[in-house]
């Protein structure tokens, strides 16, 4: 056993490091508060190199600005705040307190049906988004997004949440008629689907009773599943909890998240679509 008080100082500094590798990056803030010895130590290029993705030179090479840092330490918290990769058409982070990594596919990542026809969706720039683009839905009776992504892109022994990033227009018309179909899977494991209303949490609209009696024949053309919630984002986004996934690390196999709204045959417009979300659920 490690002796504790004072013997924990006499320590050799290697020891130590060792010790700091084997904890997590807000374990080792909260170490350097210990004392000198423990804080230069925390401070070691070997300690932040533990808690960066095997994989972050090639990231770093995918970044659309150069990144800048002095230290282990210094990139990593860069990469904590976010960086544009893929031509910017992908962001990826580290979670602060894990190292874990996460991703938001833009719009541009996905397959959007009808996505490249200006009659059904228009690309523009908001000053709200990350990205350079966004894709807004003007009219199509047909809704289907999907996003793909590779497991081994993803921090291992990780329970993932997919989440759609969205804003829903004050012109939107059509898109909670009846609820859309979301699901996810990996590789060869069975699709998990459920449903939601494309609505904003807090839409107070009317309905009269002969839209609601329509509403539900339509609803029951639709698959059941568990009815997930439009959320609204400390950043001003709404999203909506595709799934969730848990990436055992024991290979690379495709993820597959989609949100489709195929079956109401009306027309519906003023989705925004940023991008899907892929990050680690603490």
């Amino acid at each position: 056993m490690v002796a504790t008080g004072e013997h924990l100082y006499d320590l050799p500094e290697d020891c130590i490091s060792s010790i700091i590798c084997l904890t997590s990056p807000r374990d080792a803030l909260k170490l350097s508060l210990v004392s000198s010895i423990f804080r230069s130590v925390a401070e070691w290029d070997c300690v932040w190199d533990a808690f960066l993705p095997s994989d972050w030179q090639h990231i770093a090479t995918k970044s659309v600005t150069p990144l800048k840092f002095s230290s282990k330490r210094d990139l990593f918290f860069c990469l904590c705040n976010s960086i544009l990769i893929h031509d910017g058409n992908k962001s990826f982070a580290l979670d602060k307190l894990t190292g874990k990594k996460s991703y938001v596919m833009s719009a541009k990542e996905l397959s959007i049906l009808y996505g490249d026809e200006p009659t059904h969706w228009n690309w523009k720039a908001i000053p709200e988004s990350r990205f350079a683009e966004v894709a807004e839905l003007k009219t199509v009776c047909r809704l289907e997004i999907q996003g793909k992504m590779k497991t081994g892109d993803l921090t291992p022994n990780t329970t993932y949440g997919a989440y759609l990033l969205m804003k829903i227009s004050d012109r939107s018309f059509g898109l909670d008629s009846i609820p859309s179909e979301i699901s996810i899977s990996v590789g060869d494991q069975e699709t998990v689907s459920s449903t939601a209303y494309l609505r904003h949490p807090k839409s107070k609209k009317l309905e009269s009773l002969f839209y609601r009696n329509r509403v539900e024949t339509l609803k029951a053309r639709v698959n059941k599943g568990e009815e997930k919630m439009v959320r609204e984002r400390e950043d001003g986004w709404l999203e909506i909890e595709i799934g969730e996934l848990f990436n055992g690390g024991n290979g690379d196999e495709e993820i597959i998240m989609k949100l489709m709204e195929v079956k109401g045959y009306h027309i519906k417009g003023g989705l925004i679509i940023e991008g899907i979300e892929l990050m680690p659920k603490h």
